[in-house]
């Protein structure tokens, strides 16, 4: 169908499904640039719904670094809801961007970032709904150029088959060098190939055709090396070495409707000091690299500005680390007291000073507290590096609850390496001793009520780049066992009453942890359960593990292999 043809069964679709303005576009600051006149097209996916992308501050940042070049242009492109795939699929309506209605495979490159690995299977169905073929060997001459990246593309094996280039690391410099090339391509007219080729000759991009994996009998693997003379070993990944040069967006589209994290977010520093050696994103982002005061103060002026909002956070890793942190919070809070803008600060430590400058800049004493003990007992907070011992905690809840906050959130992974019953039943004694403090500290007369603890627990998934890459999982059965030994010890706790337990889905953490250091035949699993109609995996309404089971045993694929084994440190 023509472009004005489908304008028209766009239109007529968005009567029958819930949210219409996730479909619609057209927000404020949003960039519409010429179709017809401008060289290079890229296609920003997002595989979730539309307000979980654009509660992400990546897709602002390149999403405006791209339109910021006057030869390219970026348009924006959600996974559809599942009332609005079966209508599309039914009226044969092509996935499309929401700047220009352009169906996906209409663009020069379209590119996927991956923010966490149940979302694999909303990348085929974003491919067939946009008209582009799901394996990167079944793509011709016409078809986009399909790139992805983002922290899962620290292990892009399982997606090896479907992705046509991996960028590895921050991504504002080097998409901009592959649309370079993607361009010379299309003005020199020279083939995909060719295309690839010269891709591959930019560091921070990894081209899986272009290595070849073999297998030892025991199913690891034997070798992996490059099969033509560009290809890289080992790929390095690219980081911006000064964020005050690099590009960071001042005028970000502001949706219609409501998303998950309705707010400005200002980037005050990436990377992190800390070391847990449970967390990727503080490994694989290092260095540590911080905005200087004037480059954040001017870019919060802007964003406020351009955008009318009345909510900013202020994003990193650790924001307790970052060196102007009490300058910039106060800089926010009295130039826009009048305005009423809310301040966050998420990240912080729990300490005095912490404490203090949250009770200057932010609307929470109604609010609760985060703390992310992750472990119960000192020796398992030691073995995880986590950096925080028992008096702090409770040192910091008894400045808490003196502060006026009387609701505590506490954060805990539980089959961390090393990990015993007695480590569990940590948890609840920490919980129950948070507890107690709260009733010491705060006189029966200035109570509002009981203090109110919540305790949630994850489940630990070892993540590619971490000093915990190479250990097991347990099964769910397991993990749903460890769960059960924190709750029945809450549960016989002094003060259970004041507190409240809750867990993760076990079966999704441990797929996940199947596909984060699943190796390249994994594809074949993610491809099966999608032909199996495995969409939306991350959202409880829609995900089902029997498809996972079903397509691993369709594809003899044993999921136990890459989650259960304890994997040697020579191991490819």
């Amino acid at each position: 169908m023509d472009q004005e043809e489908l304008n028209r069964s766009i239109e007529s679709l968005l009567e029958h499904v819930q949210k219409a303005p996730r479909y619609t576009g057209g927000e404020m600051n949003t960039a519409v640039k010429p179709w017809d006149s401008t060289p290079l097209r890229f296609a920003f996916c997002f595989p979730d719904t539309y307000e979980v992308g654009m509660s992400h501050l990546g897709m602002k940042i390149i999403y405006g670094a791209i339109n910021n070049e006057p030869w390219s242009l970026c348009e924006r492109v959600f996974m559809p809801w599942v009332d609005m795939v079966a209508l599309m699929e039914k009226n044969r309506v092509p996935l499309f961007s929401l700047e220009s209605r352009h169906a996906l495979r209409d663009f020069d490159a379209v590119g996927f970032t991956l923010q966490y690995e149940m979302s694999y299977t909303n990348i085929l169905a974003m491919l067939r709904l946009g008209g582009i073929p799901l394996e990167s060997a079944q793509r011709g001459e016409e078809d986009p150029i399909v790139v992805a990246g983002g922290p899962c593309a620290s292990n892009p094996e399982p997606l090896a088959d479907f992705i046509d280039a991996f960028l590895m690391g921050d991504g504002e410099e080097l998409n901009l060098e592959i649309n370079r090339v993607i361009l010379d391509r299309k003005e020199q007219g020279f083939s995909r190939q060719e295309c690839l080729r010269r891709l591959a000759e930019i560091e921070g991009v990894y081209i899986p055709a272009f290595y070849t994996v073999t297998y030892h009998e025991d199913g690891t693997i034997q070798s992996f090396a490059p099969n033509i003379p560009e290809a890289k070993l080992p790929i390095k990944k690219r980081f911006v070495k000064d964020l005050d040069k690099a590009y960071f967006p001042v005028e970000i589209p502001v949706p219609y409707t409501e998303i998950i994290f309705d707010r400005m977010m200002l980037e005050i520093m990436r990377g992190c000091s800390r070391g847990c050696r449970f967390c990727q994103a503080g490994m694989i982002y290092r260095p540590n690299r911080e905005r200087k005061l004037e480059t954040v103060r001017r870019c919060a002026d802007r964003m406020l500005e351009n955008t009318g909002q009345d909510d900013i956070l202020l994003s990193s890793l650790s924001s307790s680390d970052y060196s102007c942190i009490r300058e910039i919070a106060e800089h926010i809070s009295d130039t826009y007291s009048a305005k009423k803008v809310k301040l966050n600060v998420p990240s912080l430590r729990i300490d005095a000073f912490s404490l203090d400058l949250m009770a200057k800049v932010q609307d929470v004493r109604r609010g609760s507290l985060t703390f992310a003990p992750e472990a119960g007992s000192q020796r398992l907070r030691d073995v995880v590096n986590k950096g925080i011992t028992e008096e702090e905690i409770l040192g910091g809840a008894r400045e808490a609850f003196r502060g006026g906050w009387s609701r505590v959130k506490l954060y805990f992974m539980l089959g961390l390496p090393t990990e015993t019953e007695e480590d569990r039943r940590a948890i609840s004694d920490l919980a129950n001793r948070i507890s107690a403090a709260y009733y010491e500290e705060v006189p029966k007369p200035r109570r509002n009520g009981r203090c109110r603890i919540t305790v949630s627990t994850s489940f630990f998934v070892p993540k590619p780049f971490t000093p915990f890459q190479w250990a097991p999982m347990y099964r769910p059965g397991d993990y749903l066992g460890f769960a059960a030994t924190v709750n029945h010890a809450i549960y016989a706790s002094h003060n259970h009453r004041s507190i409240q337990y809750s867990w993760h889905d076990a079966e999704m953490i441990y797929l996940e942890g199947v596909l984060a250091r699943g190796d390249r035949r994994a594809a074949a699993l993610i491809l099966e359960a999608y032909r199996r109609g495995a969409r939306f995996d991350c959202w409880l309404e829609t995900w089902d593990f029997a498809r996972w089971e079903q397509a691993a045993a369709n594809t003899g694929i044993s999921m136990d292999f890459y989650a259960l084994r304890q994997r040697g440190k020579e191991e490819i």
